[in-house]
């Protein structure tokens, strides 16, 4: 069986400095390596043989489904989203709780092999994270700059890969929005679960693991966090520098 994909490909508020002088509307249809983010993700997607529809979110998605390079491929959905990211999600869900597998339209360096090792760890659960430990990312990429929640037995990075049980998760995705604008703030984060995680997290306590099933147990739900082998899944193109290092990386796997 296959689980349906929801790519979020929408623009924040404010300008995009990645986005300065290169003609580009939006982030999705930036060009990295020659062809658009958005090209790269849905086409690793639709590589994948775990992977069903895809649907791509975003607030201009006439324009993304007008991309030449996105024509014929097969199962490619495209639906309007909101302004904040929880609630484009949470209208996006399917109407049971069925999984669906939520990534971002700057993930660029996504590979079918990524998506299988996630999918297969995250089976059984409601809500499922996927991370990258940082000696496994420097052990191969020191220079690359991440944000890093530190919690005993290591410091991780988000590697923008979701398994979300349907509507089950609404009332998560309900909550994550009202803190999604500190989302690169560990530790805000952490706090809004309550004063407990945050302090087990700052006097490293617990596992990274050990915190988010907790923090999944406030709403009823069996969280869990996916620890990715390849250092290059948590490497998205947020800035200049993360663009060089994707391209360098990508003419490598050419």
């Amino acid at each position: 069986m296959t689980t349906p994909a929801i790519v979020m490909a929408g623009s924040r508020p404010g300008p995009d400095p990645l986005l300065s002088g290169t003609g580009v509307s939006t982030k999705a249809l930036l060009p990295v390596a020659g062809q658009p983010m958005l090209v790269h993700v849905v086409r690793a997607l639709r590589a994948s043989p775990l992977v069903g529809p895809i649907t791509v979110l975003a607030q201009n998605s006439t324009e993304l489904a007008a991309e030449p390079m996105l024509t014929g491929i097969a199962d490619l959905h495209f639906a309007e989203s909101g302004r904040g990211i929880s609630s484009s999600l949470a209208a996006a869900l399917p109407e049971s709780d069925a999984p669906v597998l939520v990534t971002t339209a700057d993930n660029v360096l996504l590979t079918p092999s990524m998506i299988a090792e996630f999918l297969a760890s995250a089976e059984q659960s409601d809500v499922a994270v996927a991370m990258v430990e940082r000696d496994v990312l420097l052990a191969r990429y020191p220079e690359s700059k991440r944000t890093w929640l530190k919690f005993r037995g290591g410091w991780w990075s988000g590697a923008n890969m979701f398994r979300l049980r349907g509507r089950r998760v609404l009332p998560l995705l309900d909550f994550w929005g009202r803190i999604e604008r500190d989302r690169k703030k560990g530790l805000k984060i952490i706090a809004a679960f309550g004063p407990w995680l945050l302090l087990g997290a700052l006097l490293r306590l617990f596992t990274i693991q050990q915190g988010v099933a907790r923090a999944g147990l406030r709403f009823g739900l069996k969280a869990k966090v996916v620890p990715m082998s390849e250092g290059e899944a948590c490497i998205d193109a947020d800035k200049p520098v993360d663009i060089v290092l994707i391209e360098k990386i990508m003419a490598a796997r050419s």
